[in-house]
């Protein structure tokens, strides 16, 4: 076998040194992470309309069940590459998405950069009207118990006919956004989905959103202008549907305000919606968090929802939740939740449900 000199020795070992080194760097430069969240409860549940209540172990209680990935890679002076592959699921069944039909990656699935400027993004990402909708009611993402997320997101398929409020999805695919620097507490994203009609250059859906958070004020608002239904996006003609009458455009305003007194965050928002033939919404919520303890929160919970338009008489939807969240470690937590649910000249419904939500 070969000697090595103490002299190549020594520059042998100190390459691999450097060689080492760069690999380190390198790696920390990217990161790529697995992250998801399972939250599954049981209840008994019955919306405004309906016959009698259902029994059921269900997904989704206080979130929406999702995985997937996401990572960034720091190309230098400050900017880095980011992406997002998430996808829900049914906690309850195992299937994916959080109906049949929808789409894989229909939570996330985009590209960008970001930077002193901001960042760009491009594909399948949240809507205008998600975060300021969430962070803005104390259930948060609760498509199952929060008042303002039913009364926007969730259609009735019972005796009520009750439609959603908002035509479309919190998702859009097809979508560029811009998200500005925090400005003081403040940041602003712009967003545009693009129809891929042929022969449309017009505008789709487009909007924008304002967040504002210093120390115990919370502040927001969004505008979008939609013509394009999610989650396929494919132009149908009809983004919403009321009282027998078919919109092919619906544009949607919306305020929030929340305060931290410590002992209790209080929430309140407004909205209105409008179509392009006469009927619209005009949305109020209030709601509470109360700290219980160091484990523990009250949540409680108001939204009701006027609809009205030539040739049919106004309704009103009311709907009432209150809950406790219990604090078991950082990634999981325990809740119970009781909802009354209230339309004009139907029948009242009550539900309940108690479940767990574990992050990881």
């Amino acid at each position: 076998m070969q000697s090595i000199s103490p002299n190549k020795l020594a520059k042998l070992l100190l390459a691999t040194a450097v060689a080492a080194a760069f690999a380190n760097t390198a790696s920390a430069q990217s990161t790529v992470n697995v992250e998801g969240l399972v939250d599954a409860y049981v209840g008994s549940m019955r919306n405004a309309g309906d016959a009698a209540k259902t029994t059921r172990a269900n997904s989704g209680g206080m979130s929406t069940s999702y995985f997937g990935f996401r990572g960034t890679e720091d190309l230098g002076g400050g900017l880095k590459a980011n992406f997002a592959l998430t996808s829900f699921l049914r906690a309850d069944t195992g299937e994916f998405g959080r109906f049949t039909g929808d789409t894989l990656f229909s939570r996330d699935a985009n590209v960008g950069l970001s930077g002193n400027f901001g960042s760009v993004t491009l594909g399948r990402l949240l809507a205008p009207n998600f975060l300021p909708t969430i962070l803005f009611n104390p259930f948060g993402d609760s498509f199952t118990f929060s008042p303002l997320v039913l009364h926007f997101n969730v259609g009735l398929f019972n005796g009520s006919g009750w439609g959603r409020s908002q035509a479309n999805d919190t998702g859009w695919s097809n979508q560029v956004r811009y998200t500005t620097p925090n400005f003081g507490g403040l940041t602003a994203n712009m967003h545009y989905q693009f129809g891929e009609a042929a022969g449309n250059s017009g505008k789709n859906n487009v909007g924008g959103n304002l967040l504002y958070f210093k120390g115990p004020l919370s502040l927001t608002a969004f505008y979008q202008r939609v013509e394009v239904n999610n989650p396929l996006d494919v132009p149908s003609g009809i983004v919403s549907s009321v009282a027998g009458r078919n919109a092919s455009h619906q544009k949607m305003w919306f305020v929030g305000a929340a305060y931290d007194f410590t002992v209790a965050k209080l929430f309140a928002t407004y909205d209105e919606t409008s179509h392009n033939v006469d009927f619209g919404d005009k949305t109020y919520s209030l709601g509470a968090s109360v700290p219980v303890g160091t484990t523990g929160k009250v949540l409680a919970a108001w939204a009701r929802t006027e609809r009205s338009g030539s040739g049919f008489a106004e309704r009103k939807r009311d709907t009432v939740s209150l809950g406790y969240d219990h604090t078991l470690s950082k990634r999981t937590d325990l809740y119970t939740v009781v909802m009354n649910d209230r339309i004009t000249n139907l029948a009242t419904g009550t539900s309940f449900g108690a479940g767990i939500r574990h992050r990881f």
